[in-house]
């Protein structure tokens, strides 16, 4: 039973001993988790960080290699290039006398990604609950949409970790309401696929990442940091959900990446929304198309048969008012 006094997310995991939060989309996703991670180990419960990475992880040496498709990154971890979200958090991590490991993922389809999240899992000494963290919320698109955001990686994420029923806590928590928008995802159809999900009772509220908290300062630190380390490649979806949580508003410039299109940074990128995964899984129109692949290249050419065959797509709307 839920109450007002406490998002029904945190009470979730009020019973939970050992959290996993992972990035679902790769790249900086992960950073997303960080304020959830945070708060949870206040709260006294083992978390560890992990990624879907966008890195060269295959270039690594052997030894960071906890099993085929699971990466253990820490602060020295050597790799061809500058651009190493995972390794710069765990640096960040370091800094501020954090526990400084962060796990990555290879890109890879359903299966070998579960498998990874099992092999992770086990060499964990076990986990109550997964959380994966989505900057935006495309991860909330169920296939039908106009535009869907950029769904490989996310979808691959959510169709290994609903499989993982041996976990008793599975859930998604999405930070950064509208920064998909260049990406043609239409916010009137996430509210419209939060609302069914609540139907059903997966819908897990929102609750908002205050300024004036010790998580919103060290999240805004570690964006900064992340920025300073990624000059030629900051993350946007990161920088647009910091300058919300700084009160920023409007066509924010943080970044030369962003030069050609207008921003539109306001109070909901700050809001978490979050839905149990399980949920949000079955609502979803392709994923058991997704069950067998291997490699992320087949999830695009599922994805992209799914939509050739579909008879309309429900239409972007705009807010009413």
């Amino acid at each position: 039973m839920f109450s007002l006094l406490e998002p029904p997310f945190f009470t979730r995991l009020r019973d939970a001993r050992r959290v996993l939060v992972a990035g679902a989309g790769g790249g900086f996703d992960v950073y997303a988790g960080v304020p959830l991670a945070l708060a949870l180990r206040a709260a006294g419960k083992e978390v560890q960080l992990a990624n879907l990475s966008f890195s060269d992880l295959y270039g690594l040496d052997l030894d960071v290699w906890v099993d085929h498709h699971v990466a253990a990154i820490r602060p020295d971890t050597t790799a061809r290039g500058d651009y190493f979200p995972e390794r710069t958090l765990a640096t960040w991590l370091a800094r501020q006398g954090l526990p400084n490991m962060v796990y990555a993922f290879p890109l890879t389809g359903v299966q070998p990604l579960r498998a990874a999240y099992r092999a992770l899992v086990e060499h964990l000494g076990g986990v109550d609950a997964i959380v994966l963290v989505d900057g935006g919320t495309d991860i909330l698109m169920r296939g039908d949409e106009n535009g869907l955001g950029t769904p490989e990686e996310d979808m691959a994420s959510l169709a290994a970790v609903a499989g993982l029923d041996e976990v008793p806590e599975r859930l998604v928590a999405c930070l950064g309401f509208g920064v998909d928008a260049y990406h043609g995802v239409s916010y009137s159809l996430v509210l419209e696929n939060l609302a069914a999900l609540d139907r059903e009772g997966g819908y897990l509220g929102t609750f908002s990442l205050p300024r004036d908290s010790r998580e919103a300062s060290l999240y805004l630190d570690a964006v900064e940091h992340a920025q300073q380390c990624t000059p030629d490649h900051p993350s946007i979806v990161q920088g647009s959900v910091a300058a919300a949580v700084r009160g920023d508003f409007g066509d924010v410039r943080f970044t030369a990446r962003t030069r050609n299109s207008e921003l539109f940074v306001n109070p909901l990128m700050a809001l978490y929304f979050c839905v149990d995964a399980p949920a949000l899984a079955r609502r979803n129109l392709y994923l058991d198309r997704l069950e067998n692949t291997a490699l992320m290249r087949q999830i695009s050419s599922a994805i992209a048969e799914f939509r050739d065959e579909l008879p309309r797509q429900r239409p972007p709307r705009a807010y009413p008012h």
